[in-house]
């Protein structure tokens, strides 16, 4: 069995001790620091320096120098809705993308504030390398603009790092530059450019544990997943490189983050913790180094960070909280409930959700509850995996068949004990005995449906939407008019 398979507590422990130290000075503290906002695709915290069994010396070395978060959340687990959300700092239900801007789903309006107008307005240099998937592009004017595609095909990955280095190299303005790679969105390429060296196979991993089947095929797919991120660790190397050859380095806060989880079984598409839990770390120079933070974040705490970075006003509208304190060390009265919520990816698969989880409970609620969930049917079916369901089962215990049927058709709750069932595998809705807790999350999620303008709170709204897209078909991308009963603020 290959060594690949674990990860040693002790080595990871020493990795953090030893990298606590006060990483960098800023060398001018009177100048606006720079930011560089780094976004892998589809994946979620399977990087070595959360615990993972694959190699990222590039990002765990990040970490080493800046402040890891370990309960880091998207709002939505797909490309569009989790990029509108933390460029607009809004939930999906409040900015309008609730679903793939390639199938024509867009924000309410261009006029929301963003991220982009914001750091524009307040001086700052805007650019963006990858591609942006939010409609209306027009909302964000950046200044520099390269690579526009997905490039699921992963060509010319070198020009990435030099776009960055050209653009950082124009001017020596404060600039903001987001890099958004294709690693690890499907197809899962084993190598590219001869990365990684030393490609993984089916033979040297167990499946993610998420999954809860260990089936050949599926550690496979894990394997080839993580090749697409020891890879996209490289290119981030490279890109670090590049600042720090520009002597900007010092003067620049780095952000990393997943933007959803992995395109794998109970990831990507779903509510569970592999679709919604991400990898974030920020290496603001100045601070300590080797930090672990385990408060409850969201990608719509990053405008806010910006704006703070900026010296720019946080707007009142804002659900979302500043990072500062927190990366400086410090702890600031922080949120004791997170909220994630689902609508529609592409047209294959609608699904309204709502979830909100504490400390260490978690509530999913399904306003359709009894109806099939055509997003199981849609990741089961696809041409993602060759072996059919029912084998694939085979593999699975009883506890997790019968999590993969709640899965297919969805009960009205799901109650799940973080602490005890990380996996998400025992529904404890029906259980007596957690009567009160699932009382409590229930008046938590209502109350925030209420706070952020939530028209989902109303089931006959996600029946509407659900209709709506369903009747639509999937043959043509056409776009639908949900504003008029989805935004209430």
């Amino acid at each position: 069995m290959s060594l690949v398979k674990t990860a040693s507590p002790v080595a990871m422990l020493l990795f953090f001790v030893m990298g606590i130290s006060l990483w960098g000075q800023v060398s001018d503290p009177e100048k606006k620091p720079n930011i560089l906002f780094i976004v892998s695709e589809d994946n979620g915290p399977e990087i070595g320096c959360y615990g993972a069994p694959v190699k990222t010396p590039h990002l765990d070395e990040m970490a080493s120098q800046g402040t890891l978060f370990r309960n880091a959340y998207v709002p939505q687990a797909g490309c569009s809705q989790s990029r509108a959300a933390f460029l607009t700092g809004l939930y999906p239900h409040q900015n309008g993308q609730i679903g793939l801007a390639t199938w024509n789903y867009g924000m309410y309006s261009g006029e929301i504030k963003n991220v982009v107008k914001t750091l524009s307005g307040a001086g700052y240099r805007t650019g963006i390398i990858g591609k942006l998937h939010i409609n209306p592009k027009s909302a964000f004017p950046f200044d520099f603009k390269a690579i526009p595609s997905a490039n699921f095909s992963r060509k010319d990955m070198a020009a990435y790092a030099e776009n960055a280095a050209k653009f950082i190299k124009q001017s020596d303005e404060a600039f903001y530059l987001q890099v958004n790679y294709p690693d690890a969105h499907r197809p899962f390429i084993k190598t590219v450019d001869k990365l990684p060296a030393k490609p993984l196979t089916g033979k040297d991993v167990d499946a993610i544990p998420y999954m809860g089947i260990s089936h050949p095929e599926l550690r496979q797919q894990t394997a080839d997943y993580y090749n697409c991120m020891m890879r996209v660790d490289s290119y981030i190397g490279d890109l670090l490189q590049v600042l720090e050859a520009s002597g900007k380095s010092k003067d620049t806060v780095v952000v990393y983050i997943g933007d959803h989880g992995a395109d794998l079984l109970r990831g990507k598409r779903t509510s569970y913790e592999g679709g919604v839990k991400i990898p974030m770390i920020i290496r603001w120079p100045g601070t300590k180094g080797g930090q672990q933070r385990k408060e409850l974040v969201t990608t719509l705490d990053l405008f806010p960070t910006f704006c703070e970075i900026a010296g720019v006003t946080i707007p009142k509208s804002l659900p979302g909280q500043s990072l500062k304190t927190i990366v400086y060390g410090g702890s600031p009265k922080w949120r004791k409930f997170l909220f994630t919520e689902f609508h529609v990816h592409s047209n294959h698969n609608p699904w309204p959700q709502r979830t909100v989880r504490g400390a260490r409970y978690k509530l999913i609620y399904n306003p359709l509850a009894g109806a099939m969930n055509p997003g199981y049917a849609f990741t089961m079916g696809r041409k993602f995996f060759k072996t059919p369901e029912a084998e694939l089962l085979e593999f699975a215990s009883k506890k997790v068949q019968v999590a993969y049927k709640i899965m297919k058709q969805p009960p009205k709750y799901e109650l799940y004990d973080l602490e005890t069932d990380p996996f998400e595998f025992k529904n404890l809705a029906e259980d007596l005995a957690h009567a009160e807790t699932l009382g409590r999350l229930k008046a938590e999620l209502t109350s925030w449906q209420k706070r952020t303008g939530d028209a989902l709170e109303d089931p006959a709204v996600a029946q509407k939407l659900f209709s709506m897209i369903r009747e639509s078909g999937i043959s043509k991308k056409k776009a639908l008019d949900y504003k008029p009963f989805m935004q209430t603020q």
